[in-house]
C-alpha cells in the first residue's frame, strides 16, 4: 500500500497539471522508477523529501511562466 505522502504528491501534481514525466525529469530519475515510488512498490530513504522538493520547484517554475505570459 502506498504511503500517504505519495497520494499527496499525486494530488498536488494533478492540481498543478504536472505529469509524472515532468516530475521524473526534474528529479533526474527514470520515469518507471518514479512510478514505482509513487505507487508504493518501493520506498527509498529520503524519497519523500526529494519528491516534495522537486514538485515544489516544478510548481514554482510553472507559476513563473504563467506570470510571464507563458503556458
Amino acid at each position: 500500500m502506498p504511503a500517504q505522502w505519495t497520494g499527496e504528491i499525486i494530488g498536488k501534481m494533478h492540481l498543478n497539471h504536472i505529469t509524472a514525466k515532468e516530475l521524473s525529469a526534474q528529479l533526474g530519475y527514470n520515469s518507471k522508477y518514479v512510478s514505482k515510488v509513487l505507487n508504493g512498490h518501493c520506498n527509498p530513504k529520503k524519497a519523500e523529501q526529494t519528491f516534495r522538493k522537486a514538485l515544489d520547484e516544478l510548481i514554482q517554475q510553472k507559476q513563473k511562466l504563467k506570470m510571464n505570459g507563458g503556458t
